[in-house]
């Protein structure tokens, strides 16, 4: 008796934990059958430091309600380091400021502890080991490749950059949240 308890139990809870995963509900829209062709299409892009040389790679990949943005990369400061997408898909070498300020047609302030914020183009930070080496994956909600459920997209006529800044991003200060010079870039196009 205890067994078959047990047992419908465990297909109770399985039903209900399915019935928990796919509802607009609990996730939001999924994507329009015209935005279905976008899912799971990345682009790879090099990333480089201020004198242009090619340090690493990112990844962008549009998933069913967002963005997955992975990295990989060497030859930075060990520590924290703020990551945001910038404007403009350009990484004109020494200070990239051809990227422009953070992705943000909302106009909500920078910074995921903000209670006004975030935008859409914040990003955790980034954690670069001791020996200079980073590999992470992050997931934006509030950008898609090609402007999927009405967000910005990052693969727009002018593009985006993935921005690596030098100093870790404290999520509140405003307008970077005190993130410092920009280090490394890559472009999406």
């Amino acid at each position: 008796m205890k067994r078959t308890h047990l047992i419908t139990l465990a297909a109770a809870l399985s039903l209900s934990a399915c019935a928990n995963l796919g509802g607009a509900d609990n996730l939001g829209p999924s994507l329009k059958a015209s935005e279905m062709s976008s899912l799971g299409k990345s682009q790879t892009s090099p990333i480089i430091d201020a004198t242009g040389k090619k340090i690493g790679l990112a990844t962008i990949t549009q998933g069913n309600r967002g963005v997955v943005t992975s990295v990989m990369l060497g030859e930075l400061t060990p520590g924290k380091h703020g990551m945001h997408f910038h404007a403009i898909g350009d990484c004109s070498p020494d200070s990239f400021k051809s990227a422009m300020g953070h992705v943000m047609p909302s106009g909500n302030p920078h910074g995921f502890l903000n209670p006004m914020g975030p935008h859409e183009g914040n990003l955790p930070n980034l954690y670069v080991m001791a020996n200079g080496i980073a590999q992470a994956e992050t997931y934006n909600t509030m950008v898609s490749l090609h402007g999927a459920y009405g967000t910005p997209a990052l693969l727009d006529e002018d593009g985006s950059a993935l921005i690596i800044h030098e100093n870790p991003d404290d999520h509140t200060t405003q307008p970077i949240g005190g993130s410092g010079g920009r280090v490394a870039c890559a472009v999406f196009k």
